[in-house]
């Protein structure tokens, strides 16, 4: 298959959820009919095209975008199911992708999540990335997250 020999990257960016304003990169998509009434937000699905930035300033270079959706998959604590796709704009990963797929525990300091495949550069990519929680507006709902990415690929 013209593999060559496997190897770890570590990326790291800031990935800027914007669900406020006039130009938001979050979007409610659907809610169930208890989703109000949930202290969770229970139901809640949004569609995302969010920044990934080199810093966590709104203004930082942008080296990719995360697009896919989240839901809140749990009734008991704020638990998002993300479904993700991480796509690279600059540098030597410009036109590659990863995917990501898992439950992201909000309210933990570090939230672990896994990297089921990539595209381009990141072919056969498998790995975990890490996400931790830079600033969260209360009043807007918006969020900037730091995020560790480890992928092996070839």
């Amino acid at each position: 298959m013209g593999l060559k020999r496997e190897k770890l990257s570590h990326l790291h960016f800031f990935f800027h959820d914007i669900v406020s304003g006039k130009n938001p990169t979050a979007v409610k998509i659907a809610e169930a009919a208890v989703t109000n009434r949930s202290a969770t937000g229970f139901g809640l699905m949004a569609m995302i095209d969010d920044p990934l930035t080199v810093g966590p300033e709104a203004n930082s270079k942008i080296v990719g975008r995360a697009q896919g959706m989240y839901a809140q998959a749990s009734i008991n604590d704020i638990g998002l199911l993300m479904v993700l796709n991480f796509v690279f704009v600059e540098g030597k990963y410009n036109g590659s992708s990863l995917s990501v797929l898992g439950r992201n525990s909000v309210m933990s300091i570090v939230r672990e999540m896994p990297i089921v495949g990539g595209s381009g550069l990141f072919r056969f990519g498998r790995g975990y990335v890490q996400a931790k929680t830079h600033t969260f507006d209360f009043k807007t709902g918006d969020a900037v997250v730091e995020y560790n990415v480890y992928v092996f690929h070839y």
